[in-house]
């Protein structure tokens, strides 16, 4: 169902940023009278932000998201930098082969076993290395089941980088390794591995990527809609064991190889997703072992920490143990619409049999006024007056 939720995120004025603009250009193709006027205040919009990406202005693009005035702006710039990317990746005439840059989203679970804490303590120092043992075994996997579209040549980087590695900023560089020509200048590649802390008392979910450049011809269609399918198991499995750590249980969960911003954007969506899931079975299982079925709060809050300063948060408690209560924090990125990660954790709820939840409509503070925490809702706490949009 489609939940009405307030957005949580400070959405500045743009009058007078260097990014202003390319807002405008968003907002005139938002606002258009006609498909065919938006189409093409779109294609000015993605043609720009194509010469942005060439000409190496990182600083700019990187100020777009924080100066846009409001999430539907910001949901059209990032899907026009997504087909800005394609375009300026497209071959010069006459080319006959093309590098295509592509990242692998895999999201990580790891945490100590249990009675094992002592060997995890010792294991890399409670960190997983952010290296593949065996780069080579994992690309024959994505070769053999034949993952990108087909295509047989194409290689990946040992090295596992974090998110920031694919982010806006980045974008001109990576867009410049996908170059072959000998006229062009050389860019230096370089890829530096993100290391995994592992906590003993809980799991942790930790996202990262795998960067691989593939070899073509300029038509091949390297990224379709497969979601995986037969080579997703044996790729987490081959994953698994290359991450596996003495004392350390992982999992590793991987999605499939897309262009850089759109594989960002759902390996955050996946790390998010796992996350909610690790949190609420854990914390279910736990309720309904000490005093029975759990009551759950979802609500929006500004948080100057979170991206986009907001976030959403689901809390459980009890009113059989009043002084108990738990919460996972949910991050808001710049293409999300909150009512669709709300809907996101209502449908884990659903999965989970917890019948009693409320959707708070109205955007709350970050801290608790009373106790200086980090404010999480109580069911039988959410204050007088307060709009619930769904129970």
């Amino acid at each position: 169902m489609a939940i009405e939720i307030a957005d949580p995120r400070a959405f500045p004025a743009a009058a007078g940023t260097a990014p202003e603009p390319l807002i405008r250009l968003a907002e005139a193709s938002l606002a258009a009278s006609s498909a065919s006027r938006a189409e093409e205040i779109g294609r000015t919009l993605i043609n720009v932000l194509g010469g942005h990406l060439r000409a190496h202005n990182a600083l700019l693009l990187a100020d777009l998201f924080p100066a846009s005035p409001s999430a539907a702006v910001a949901r059209q710039l990032w899907r026009s930098l997504i087909e800005a990317w394609r375009e300026a990746s497209l071959p010069a005439q006459g080319d006959r082969v093309v590098a295509t840059l592509f990242a692998l989203p895999v999201v990580i679970v790891a945490g100590a076993m249990p009675g094992a804490r002592d060997a995890a303590a010792n294991a890399h120092a409670g960190v997983l290395p952010g290296m593949l043992d065996d780069a080579e075994r994992v690309t024959a996997v994505l070769r053999e089941h034949r993952a990108l579209g087909g295509n047989l040549s194409f290689a990946l980087a040992a090295p596992l980088v974090a998110a920031d590695a694919l982010d806006i900023p980045r974008l001109p560089t990576l867009l410049g390794w996908q170059k072959l020509s000998r006229d062009e200048v050389t860019v230096a590649r370089e890829l530096h591995p993100t290391p995994m802390t592992v906590h003993p008392n809980h799991e942790s979910v930790h996202l990262r990527f795998l960067i691989g450049t593939a070899i073509g011809a300029p038509d091949a269609e390297l990224f379709g809609d497969k979601a995986g399918g037969e080579w997703l198991m044996p790729l987490a499995q081959e994953l698994s064991r290359q991450f596996a750590t003495p004392g350390v249980s992982v999992l590793a969960l991987p999605r499939a190889p897309q262009a850089p911003l759109l594989a960002l954007q759902r390996g955050r969506a996946a790390q998010r997703e796992v996350g909610a899931q690790i949190f609420a079975s854990n914390a279910i299982r736990r309720f309904r072992a000490r005093v029975g079925e759990p009551s759950a709060v979802i609500s929006t809050h500004r948080c100057a920490t979170a991206p986009g300063g907001g976030e959403l948060r689901l809390s459980l408690s009890s009113p059989f143990d009043p002084g108990q209560a738990e919460g996972f924090r949910c991050p808001l990125f710049p293409p999300d619409r909150v009512g669709d990660v709300a809907t996101m954790l209502l449908d884990l709820l659903h999965d989970c049999r917890v019948t009693d939840v409320r959707v708070v409509a109205g955007v709350q503070p970050d801290w608790d006024p009373g106790t200086g925490l980090t404010l999480l809702f109580k069911a039988d706490a959410i204050p007088d007056g307060e709009s619930v949009v769904f129970h």
